[in-house]
This record gives C-alpha cells, structure tokens and sequence, in this order.
C-alpha cells in the first residue's frame, strides 16, 4: 500500500516563510496559480543557504512527493537529504560512515516551476531541503510517500500493559515496512535485499500477526531460484540452514503441505550438500562462509552457534521430510557427526539460547549466564530466542527483560526497531529525533562490523521476532 503523508513538523530551518502552510494539504496534483497576492499561501525558500527539516513523525519507506508552484528562474538545484536520525539527515557522505548504500539518500536534483515530482527511495523519518542557488521557490505541498505492507491482522497485542503494546505496534510497523514492495527485505534503507538467514525473526513476527503469508512463500521460492545449488543462499551456509527452520516452521504452523511438497526435492539434494559441512571428526566447514549474528562474529563462541543452527535446521528437515514420507537417512548421519562434539558455550547469549531450541536443554549454569547483566549482551535479530529460553525458567522476568531491552530503544525515539543495540549504548547518549552536542550520537558514534555509524539500519526486520514471543506469552 503506497501512503501519502504530510510532516508532522519542521525541525529547523532558515530563510522559510510560510510554513504553517506545508501542514495544510492542498490536493495531489500541481497546480498554476497567477494570483500573486494568493502567494503567502504556500511554503517559501528564499536564497541560497535557506534550508528546511521536515520530521514525518515515524520512519517511512520511500521518499518525497513535492508539488512547487513558483520557481524563480524555472527550475533551482537543490540538495536533499533522508536520514532516519536527526543526526543523519543532517550529515554529508563521509560523515560517521554516513552512505548512499542501497539507496541514494543524500543528492543533489532539480526542482522545476509548476511541478509534481518525487525524489528518494530509502527508509527515513527526517528529510533537509537545501537551496543551492540564489532562487525562491514556492511550495505548494512535501509529502512523504510510504510503501507499507497492508493485510488484515489475525492478532494484535490486547493487554493492558502499554510498554508491551508500544513494543509490539513498533515491531510490527518495521516488518510492516521491510515486507511492503513484493518481497521480504532486511531493511528499508540499508539491505533493501533478501539475507535469508536474517529473514527467520521476521517470518516469525509476520505469520504471528497474519498469519499464512504468501509474501512469505514467493519469497522462500525466489531465495531458492537465485542461489541454485550448489550455491548456499546469500553466499552464506548457516543461511540455508535457516531457509529449512523458516519452512519447517511455517509448516508446523499451517499444516502447508503444498508449500513444501514445491521445495521437497530441492531440500532432499540441499540437505546431502550439507553432509559434507561436517566431518567425520564432527568438526564444521571452515572455508565457506558462516554466520551466527554480527555481535558473535568471530568470537569464542562462533562456531558452537553454528553447530546449534545446523541441528536446529537437521530436526527441521527431519520434521518436513517424515511429513512427506521421505527417508531420513542422511539427515540422522547428519545429526550423529554434529553429536560427536559437545555444544560448549563460554560467554555469547544467544549462542545458549541457540543451544536451548537445538538440543531442548538448559543447565542451571547457562540460564544463569543468560540472565547475567539482564539485557546486557542481548542481540535485536536473537530476541525471540534469548526470551524464550529465558521465560522456560522465570517468563514474568523474560518479559521485564525484553521490555527493559525493547523498552530503551523506545527511549531514544524508535519508531521501528533497529540492525543492533546494546544496552550500553544507552549511558551518555540522546534520543535520535534530538540533537543535543553534550550527549553522544547514538546512531552515528555507535555501530560495528557492517553497520558503522550512520550505515546502522535503524529499520531492520530481523529485530521483529520479538512479536511471536509476546504472543506467546503476554496476555495480560
């Protein structure tokens, strides 16, 4: 569903008249008005050096649509620029990693007299307008035009708990919006692609809230078509391996036999691949490549988190192939190689709570390192995992934590939930619909791996799983 909304301020600008008008909207269509006495009606930039910033309130997918009465001269260069942070729309390529990645959000256009043009295709909240020439122009309307992905909800959050609410509405406008343009992506600004691997949360907080999802389906096919085997999907094994947890998972919940009956033969020549992923000393392929979640890269704990995705994904294909009568040989040597080395977890989180939906084991030493410094060590795409595991001992602490972790992003201004977060980051920074100099940048001076600076995703749908685990257990 494609939106056209209008801002719901304007944060700062200079050399601007008139803009109460920008609130008031005037029609989608261009217009030419010749009554210059009915000028004051519309938003004016005056002058090189005038700028404006526009919050739309929430983050959006897509870009703007602005309708320009009068430009002096016929048309004037302008800069524009989407950030998803205050900090970020106010910042230059370069700037705290600040980047055009996946999508341009910082250009250099034209806006013409007489106008009805759009510009952007990113995820933002906040949009600068910048004149580059000495020129006016007059503005008739700027919306924000949003992609956001629209079918009737089979559950929404009813308790009485608004931290819980805000958590969940939060969660299901950022899957909302990475599902809203014909496949699943990971993210609307950065990763506008299908990370397979990345895709098991926010499967979950899809089908959670609708239910059978054909989005889901179609893109559960083209991750297979692109990477043909022997291709792993994304380059990546354990992303594979996710791909068989996704479906096995869908199928649990929706009995789709049809679903799976399409991929059966694919995931019978995947699954003999896989058996060469593990030796027969039960150690694990190193030179293809291996991803757990970016905070255990390379790591101590790496490859235990592997080894626990590889048999979380074996029981999966185990439960799909009994369900298509189909021999579970390969699957069983599989698992008896994995076996042979004991699944040891020195210090990462969600590398237990990976271990808890492997093996269905939790030791009173590995529940008391999950809860160690509470949120503390928490990862956005692991939470569905690290609070189940957590509530199979104490589910009323699982729910404080998740809102304690969930919970602080809120605090600094999410609108959706973001690629990482740690609770640390939290001591000495500000809000991102904020710029305060005495307090540190929590999107641009935070960040590690791929996701630096202002390249963080501020919108990424792997931190939506958090959905499935309040359907699962708040109800109050």
């Amino acid at each position: 569903m494609k939106q056209h909304l209008l801002p719901t301020k304007i944060v700062a600008g200079d050399k601007i008249e008139h803009a109460e008008t920008l609130f008031v909207p005037k029609g989608l269509y261009a217009t030419i008005n010749l009554n210059v006495e009915e000028w004051d009606g519309f938003f004016k930039m005056q002058g090189l050096g005038s700028y404006v910033i526009l919050d739309f309130g929430k983050e959006m997918n897509g870009g703007i649509r602005y309708f320009a009465n009068f430009v002096e001269g016929g048309m004037c260069k302008v800069r524009v620029r989407f950030g998803e942070s205050l900090g970020e729309v106010n910042s230059s390529i370069g700037e705290k990693n600040s980047t055009n990645d996946h999508g341009p959000r910082d250009c250099e256009t034209l806006i013409c007299a007489v106008s009805d043009a759009l510009i952007g295709q990113t995820g933002f909240r906040f949009v600068r307008i910048d004149l580059l020439e000495d020129k006016y122009i007059y503005f008739k309307n700027i919306y924000c035009y949003n992609y956001i992905f629209n079918k009737k909800p089979i559950y929404t959050y009813q308790g009485n708990d608004k931290r819980i609410a805000d958590i969940f509405w939060t969660a299901k406008r950022t899957v909302d919006l990475c599902s809203s343009e014909g496949f699943i992506w990971d993210g609307i600004k950065r990763d506008r692609l299908m990370w397979v691997g990345d895709l098991a949360p926010e499967a979950m907080a899809l089908t959670a809230i609708y239910g059978r999802v054909p989005l889901l389906e179609k893109t559960l096919y083209l991750s297979r078509k692109i990477a043909p085997l022997p291709k792993y999907m994304n380059g990546i094994y354990t992303y594979s391996m996710w791909w068989i947890i996704i479906l096995a998972d869908y199928y649990k919940e929706f009995g789709c036999k049809d679903v799976v009956l399409k991929h059966l033969k694919y995931l019978i020549n995947l699954i003999e691949q896989m058996n060469d992923l593990v030796d027969e000393q039960g150690d694990l392929c190193k030179t293809i490549r291996y991803l757990v979640d970016w905070p255990t890269k390379d790591s101590v704990d790496e490859l235990v988190g592997v080894r626990a995705i590889f048999l979380m994904a074996m029981n999966s294909a185990e439960e799909l192939l009994n369900a298509c009568d189909c021999s579970t040989r390969t699957v069983a040597e599989i698992k008896r190689k994995l076996n042979l080395q004991p699944l040891v977890v020195s210090e990462k989180k969600q590398v237990i709570a990976l271990k808890y939906f492997a093996t269905g084991e939790l030791t009173d030493a590995e529940y008391e390192k999950l809860i160690e410094g509470r949120s503390k060590g928490f990862s956005t795409f692991m939470s569905y995992y690290l609070l189940t595991a957590i509530a199979s001992r104490d589910e009323g602490l699982a729910i404080e934590l998740m809102k304690e972790y969930y919970g602080a992003m809120l605090d600094r201004g999410a609108t959706t939930f973001w690629e990482d977060f740690h609770i640390e980051w939290l001591e000495g920074s500000g809000r991102i619909d904020e710029i305060d100099e005495t307090k540190k940048d929590i999107h641009g001076d935070y960040g590690a791996h791929c996701y630096v600076g202002f390249r963080h995703s501020l919108c990424h749908g792997w931190s939506a799983g958090v959905v499935k685990f309040i359907k699962e257990h708040c109800h109050d």
